[in-house]
């Protein structure tokens, strides 16, 4: 898993281009990684493990599982068994409908994810409110999280944006690791709340992938990312 973990100096500019990623890539951060989902289609995952452009590599990725109470994404299982062949640290998320049941939600992940040593906290990934009432949202949320607790026996990861956090969330879940969308931003996202990882890009490039594909870093060193990891 080592030599995944790539580190960048401090004396890096605020932003760096690398133009066969697509995408800006923030500084100073070790441990670099996208997300994917159905949306990036068929994924020949050998070229993502070997693409390097100068110091980055793909050290992570997070795969779509589940949507809803009964939704399971249609490249969830392929996307899942080939990243582990790779060797690609992974982990899987929830995609949070507003208004149905937290804990039918949770079983629906639970069912199809089978985390184990090694990888990513279970992430859930809650955007919307769709016109429910934020005290009843923010149950259901927690009856996913206490839920997927339970099972996996690691808190779970609260993936959202910067304006829905502060909107929302902010206050009631502040034991939970975030991992936060803020597009644009040079070094950090803008948010007062620690967070441990940073969707800072939604149209990156990868080889082995046609569309295109979220970046991400880890907050830490490549010591702190395997700590993080499902002992």
């Amino acid at each position: 898993m080592a030599s995944y973990f790539i580190i960048t100096f401090l004396s890096k500019p605020p932003h760096i281009k690398y133009p066969a990623f697509g995408t800006d890539i923030p500084p100073n951060y070790a441990v670099h990684g996208i997300d994917v989902s159905h949306y990036q289609r068929l994924i020949d995952w050998e070229d993502v493990r070997d693409m390097q452009v100068k110091d980055i590599k793909i050290g992570f990725v997070f795969i779509k599982a589940t949507e809803g109470i009964e939704n399971v994404d249609d490249q969830f299982r392929r996307n899942w068994l080939q990243a582990e062949e790779m060797k690609i640290v992974k982990g899987a998320y929830h995609y949070f409908i507003a208004g149905k049941s937290g804990k039918l939600q949770a079983r629906n992940f639970i069912q199809i994810v089978p985390l184990k040593k090694g990888d990513l906290p279970p992430v859930l990934d809650i955007e919307q409110i769709s016109g429910n009432a934020l005290p009843d949202l923010r149950k259901e949320i927690k009856k996913w999280l206490d839920e997927v607790e339970g099972h996996y026996g690691i808190k779970p990861v609260i993936y959202t944006n910067v304006d829905f956090y502060n909107n929302n969330l902010k206050g009631s879940f502040d034991e939970y690791q975030l991992w936060i969308a803020h597009y644009l931003q040079p070094e950090k996202p803008r948010l007062q709340h620690k967070w441990m990882f940073w969707q800072h890009s939604e149209s990156g490039r990868v080889n082995g992938i046609k569309a295109p594909v979220d970046f991400n870093v880890f907050s830490g060193d490549s010591i702190d990312f395997r700590n993080s990891l499902i002992k």
